[in-house]
């Protein structure tokens, strides 16, 4: 008799609160299938690492993430929807808004690993290629896409709250002239960086210089805002965007060489010997191999000075490095001295020579007996 009355019991709450019994099924489920949906995506993600494509990769390792949130929000609103058709507690109302906030979160979220993902892969990509890649503008394009998905997102976000989108652009163009007037310091930065991403005049790891201010350095990082140069002192110098609009930069990283120019001057003594001495300097200069002879070359006496003949170098080095360069330069240097002392000639210091005329001299002999 108990265990009818047991039973009956049982059948009375089960029919009465069966929604409960749902919504734990629904969980239950969402758990499951939350752990399914990742074993299966990391399935993927390891076979897809296998390929040389990165595309595949980045595609899978962001959808890790998005997919287990999107399974649980679903399945929790579903959950929700069941709880509140049997309970008259307001907060239910809003699970509709809620679910299509959280799946636009989701989408968003997956974008922003997608981008950053990509991002990154193709900067690896390229180096290990041994193929030139300008981090800075693919930095650039990386937050560009990442701040566009963000703002379509809030913007999604405030239309399923009901807030007027329209009415908040008319008021953001209103609020934003004077937004715009006391921050305008800050806006010409921002499209001073957005010029430098353009036009790439530099990219960070570049050696940049200006004739125009005394900013010289290698740049270690390009914001929005600011530029940041280490100096060859070490120092940080932290260079407004807006600043690179107005001054001329130069970028001796991209030279394409670097040029030797000196003058030498050689005793009057050895006049005789100026010609062979500058014909073998030029025969030297074009037989080196660390010298460019595909560019300018020229060596030639220049000028008859206070002290010297003087005859100068202009030639052109294949390195650009700037350590290379000055060891180049010091052997070419040690070189043409040495070609000068062959020849007997010496390298010319200043001097001044005294002419007495001869009468003077004899007047001063004969006062001297």
């Amino acid at each position: 008799m108990d265990f009818e009355v047991l039973l009956n019991d049982v059948r009375m709450w089960s029919t009465e609160y069966s929604w409960v019994l749902q919504s734990f099924g629904v969980i239950l489920v969402t758990l499951f299938a939350g752990a399914i949906a990742r074993r299966v995506l990391l399935g993927i993600v390891n076979r897809a690492r296998a390929t040389d494509n990165y595309v595949d990769d980045v595609l899978f390792e962001s959808l890790l993430g998005p997919v287990r949130g999107l399974i649980w929000i679903v399945g929790i609103a579903f959950a929700a929807h069941i709880v509140g058709s049997q309970t008259d507690a307001p907060i239910f109302d809003a699970v509709d808004a809620l679910r299509e906030i959280g799946i636009v979160a989701m989408i968003t979220w997956f974008t922003v690993r997608f981008v950053r993902l990509y991002e990154e892969r193709y900067v690896a990509q390229r180096l290990a290629e041994g193929r030139p890649v300008d981090r800075s503008f693919v930095q650039a394009v990386g937050k560009l896409v990442r701040a566009a998905a963000m703002i379509t997102a809030a913007l999604i976000v405030l239309q399923t709250l009901g807030i007027n989108i329209a009415g908040l652009l008319a008021f953001g163009g209103v609020g934003g002239l004077a937004v715009g007037l006391a921050a305008k310091d800050v806006i010409a930065n921002m499209f001073g960086g957005l010029t430098i991403y353009l036009d790439r005049p530099f990219a960070v790891g570049d050696w940049i210089r200006s004739p125009d201010k005394e900013i010289e350095g290698t740049v270690e990082e390009i914001g929005w805002r600011r530029t940041v140069i280490r100096t060859f002192d070490k120092r940080p110098l932290y260079v407004p965007n807006a600043v690179f609009t107005n001054i001329s930069v130069e970028n001796p990283s991209r030279m394409s060489h670097r040029r030797i120019k000196e003058t030498i001057g050689v005793r009057y003594d050895d006049m005789e010997r100026v010609g062979a001495i500058v014909k073998d300097v030029r025969n030297y200069l074009a037989q080196n191999p660390e010298i460019d002879d595909s560019q300018t070359l020229m060596v030639n006496v220049d000028e008859f000075g206070d002290s010297s003949v003087n005859f100068f170098i202009y030639t052109f080095t294949h390195t650009t490095v700037w350590t290379e360069y000055h060891m180049v330069k010091e052997r070419v240097m040690l070189r043409i001295a040495e070609i000068i002392a062959s020849h007997g000639a010496e390298i010319a210091f200043p001097t001044t020579t005294v002419h007495v005329p001869d009468g003077l001299a004899l007047e001063e002999a004969a006062l001297a007996r």
